[in-house]
């Protein structure tokens, strides 16, 4: 688990029901939380693969899944970004075809955006209250499915580049489908949380 994600969820931990000194749910049950929620997502295995380590912190509660499934979504898209950044300065000149040279160009400008929205968005989860919950619940919706159109658009770059000749290609698209996948993910679970509080 990453190091940064590692001390978010230690403090929530720290505000745990098991932490003020009430019977927290077993992890089984979180496991099973988890499992149910993510049978909801477009990918259901990378779902509760990539969450299912959270299940101590998650328990049984929507909001701090989503938290959980966002944060997966950052630290994916920061390494993302970095793989495509490292690659734009390693791959120049006659390495690249000029498509090449701009798909790849793009999309380390694409996932800087992706990277940035995702980053509010979790910002903007923690603002959840009784009060302004829709605002708050539509900004998170609307910048999740930003930065999935902005993954989404690093690849579009790519479809004209013949795959069996791309190296390239291949090497991005192995990343950005990842990353893609997992805020697919989160943007399911945030979508549930808003349309279980206006129902």
């Amino acid at each position: 688990m990453e190091g940064p994600l590692f001390f978010f969820l230690f403090l929530l931990a720290l505000a745990s029901p098991a932490a003020s000194g009430t019977p927290a749910p077993s992890p089984a049950s979180g496991l099973a939380f988890i499992r149910s929620s993510c049978s909801a997502t477009r990918f259901p295995d990378v779902c509760y693969s990539s969450l299912s380590s959270y299940a101590p912190v998650v328990q049984r509660s929507p909001r701090q899944l989503a938290q959980a499934a966002l944060a997966v979504s950052l630290n994916r898209a920061r390494s993302t970004h970095g793989f495509v950044t490292w690659l734009s300065t390693r791959m120049t000149g006659p390495r690249l075809t000029p498509r090449e040279a701009g798909a790849l160009k793009d999309c380390v400008t694409t996932i800087s955006d992706s990277v940035y929205r995702i980053g509010q968005s979790v910002g903007e989860l923690k603002r959840l209250g009784r009060s302004e919950f829709l605002w708050h619940i539509s900004n998170v919706q609307t910048w999740v499915s930003a930065a999935l159109t902005d993954e989404n658009t690093c690849m579009d770059g790519f479809n004209s580049i013949e795959v069996k000749t791309s190296r390239v290609r291949a090497m991005v698209r192995r990343h950005v489908v990842g990353v893609a996948q997992v805020t697919s993910n989160a943007l399911a679970l945030v979508n549930k949380i808003a349309e279980e509080h206006q129902g």
